[in-house]
């Protein structure tokens, strides 16, 4: 059982799960209601639990190549929850990357193959290939890690509107698809998966800067050149605070357009949930010290990307 838990925490269980979540909700809540409200297509369904199946393997694959390779660092940053060597032998570690990023390439190629949707194959070999280099490579440097994770962290949101988005209708006989959306369901469609994607992003560069500040001792001490040491403390504070300031912004924005379609209840939840949080979290950050300090305001970060995500839910309420 220790074996067991420990090999989950090595593949961060949560995170896959959050982006399971994240998935789904935006296909049930999005796309589903855009493309199709009035019919079921098994089919689609069978190829999108593949493509949340790829997406979390490769995740899965990534976070594993990210701890073989960060051991050291993180026998300073994070002695107490080391797995790779102490549960897991490096050798187990990696042959577990490429068992999950291999799954996740094929089932990628395979929906590729049905859909004629080609994206989805060559956008999971990129994916693996951007997780090794960043755990090999760009984890190191500035900023270049960080948008890296930001941009695969939108790419979980967007990979689902390229899956639907070509769906050639009875391309494989005996499957049934559904045709393509009409234009003005695509263009909303869009809008909203490239929403949802930019929010992703700024939210996970805001908690990769903040993950930096709180790990700047074992960075600093294996030559790491993240924003935090190469440029100081303060300057990262006030980067992060302008990313907060930003996104704030444009969710205030938002939710004026909310109030002119009478969405009271998404505005009561975005203010208590996402908006006001944000605004602590800018204040907090100013206030941080020490590593504890910046480890909490990562963790609250992630509460917001989750109330964020989880916001999907009232286009469903809201358009049923």
């Amino acid at each position: 059982m220790k074996l067991a838990g420990a090999f989950l925490r090595l593949i961060r269980y949560p995170n896959l799960i959050f982006i399971a979540v994240t998935q789904f909700l935006f296909y049930f809540c999005i796309l589903y209601p855009a493309a199709h409200p009035h019919v079921f297509f098994a089919d689609e369904f069978s190829l999108l639990l593949l493509l949340v199946a790829s997406s979390v393997s490769i995740a899965a694959g990534g976070y594993v190549i990210n701890d073989y390779f960060d051991l050291s660092i993180d026998q300073v940053n994070k002695p107490g929850r080391i797995v790779v060597e102490k549960h897991i032998h490096r050798r187990w570690a990696i042959i577990w990357h490429w068992i999950f990023s291999t799954a996740g390439v094929v089932m990628g190629f395979y929906i590729s193959f049905i859909t004629r949707n080609w994206l989805i194959g060559f956008s999971n070999v990129l994916c693996v290939l951007l997780l090794w280099v960043y755990s090999t490579t760009f984890k190191k440097k500035l900023l270049s890690g960080n948008i890296i994770i930001s941009l695969l962290t939108a790419w979980v949101v967007l990979v689902v509107f390229f899956f639907v988005d070509y769906f050639p209708a009875n391309i494989i006989p005996g499957w049934t698809m559904p045709a393509a959306m009409d234009e003005q369901a695509h263009r909303r469609v869009m809008r909203l998966a490239f929403l949802y994607g930019g929010f992703a992003f700024v939210i996970s560069l805001i908690r990769e800067v903040i993950k930096d500040m709180e790990d700047m001792e074992g960075d600093a001490r294996y030559g790491c050149k993240t924003m935090p040491i190469a440029w100081g403390v303060p300057v990262a504070k006030v980067f992060t605070g302008a990313w907060l300031m930003v996104l704030t912004g444009t969710l205030l924005a938002i939710q004026f357009y909310a109030m002119y379609l009478g969405w009271w209840w998404s505005i009561l939840y975005c203010s208590l949930l996402i908006i006001i949080p944000l605004l602590w979290i800018t204040r907090k950050l100013y206030l941080a010290s020490v590593a504890t300090d910046y480890h909490y305001l990562s963790g609250t970060v992630k509460f917001v990307m989750l109330a964020g995500i989880l916001s999907m839910i009232f286009f469903k309420l809201y358009q049923s």
